[in-house]
């Protein structure tokens, strides 16, 4: 098994996109991207766009040679979009790229009125069915039942996970966020050898004490069990994500990691860089808005990073 993260926020960018390739299945998870389209009321800076810009090529390269793509829940940063803002995928520059490819998502039955919109409108541009994939198994992969989006109860939001088996066990658990107990027994009954988790968003005020707690227990039971735990997406939209990795690995002795560990590469936390970068690199007036009608390119910023 060969496992490839192409998108996170440790990556520069909002999502939680991977790449798997088993002997016979090449499987595409979650294969949206997002930038916080406002982030301390300033819109994404041009050095986190070219980011964005060349992941977004790596999803459609891979879009190409994948057998299976599944699609944990239908937001923005997960899956290609018919109405997509200049910095997310839109689902019009993959028509036609892989005719033969199998979408796995989650149940109708448990789409949000959104979701239900965003399915259809992949389903008709790309002239493809969605398979709908909770509970079953096919082949080296198995898919959960519906799972909260965040904490049980808050919302009628859900994700699908996702276990992939061959010679290890990989977990893909979008967006659970660590806020379900039962929930992470689950990923635990599992028993993934290489779990890939989004983590609690504890950048946001509303995100209460007693529940930062729950996700750093659950990031506990997780790392005490598991011998490779990627935690990353929500919380690595501020540094403070960047401190768990530290004090787990030092409280349980395994190595906890983000994405961008996991891929060998410098972290990138431009999300939570985004007035840094602003002051070091200053946008001129209207920039924005030239690049959405294609005005202006990221070149420039490019070179002087």
């Amino acid at each position: 098994m060969q496992i490839e993260i192409l998108g996170a926020e440790s990556l520069g960018v909002r999502g939680l996109c991977c790449f798997v390739k088993t002997k016979h299945r090449n499987i595409l998870i979650d294969p949206g991207i997002a930038l916080g389209y406002m982030r301390e009321k300033l819109l994404p800076h041009p050095v986190q766009i070219a980011v964005d810009e060349k992941i977004q090529e790596n999803i459609i390269s891979t879009w190409r040679n994948a057998t299976d793509i599944v699609i944990s829940h239908f937001h923005g940063d997960h899956v290609p979009l018919a109405n997509a803002n200049p910095y997310q995928l839109d689902i019009k520059r993959l028509i036609g790229l892989n005719q033969d490819v199998r979408i796995w998502t989650k149940n109708p039955s448990h789409f949000s009125p959104t979701e239900k919109e965003r399915a259809e409108y992949l389903s008709s541009i790309l002239q493809a069915d969605l398979i709908p994939a909770e509970g079953k198994n096919e082949g080296p992969m198995a898919f959960s039942g519906p799972v909260p989006h965040g904490k049980a109860n808050d919302n009628l939001e859900t994700v699908m996970m996702t276990r992939i088996e061959e010679d290890k066990v990989f977990v893909h658990a979008s967006d659970i966020q660590l806020l379900d107990d039962e929930k992470v027994s689950y990923v635990l009954a599992w028993k993934p050898d290489i779990l890939l988790v989004g983590g609690p968003a504890i950048y946001l005020s509303r995100l209460f004490d007693d529940l930062i707690k729950r996700a750093w227990n659950n990031a506990v039971r997780l790392s005490q069990a598991i011998d490779m735990l990627i935690l990353d997406h929500h919380l690595m939209r501020s540094h403070e994500g960047l401190d768990w990795l530290t004090r787990l690995t030092s409280l349980t002795g395994k190595s906890v990691m983000c994405a961008a560990d996991f891929m060998h590469t410098p972290r990138m936390l431009l999300e939570a860089d985004r007035r840094d970068l602003y002051e070091k690199l200053p946008v001129p007036a209207g920039w924005h808005e030239d690049y959405a009608e294609g005005k202006v390119t990221t070149d420039y910023f490019v070179r002087t990073v």
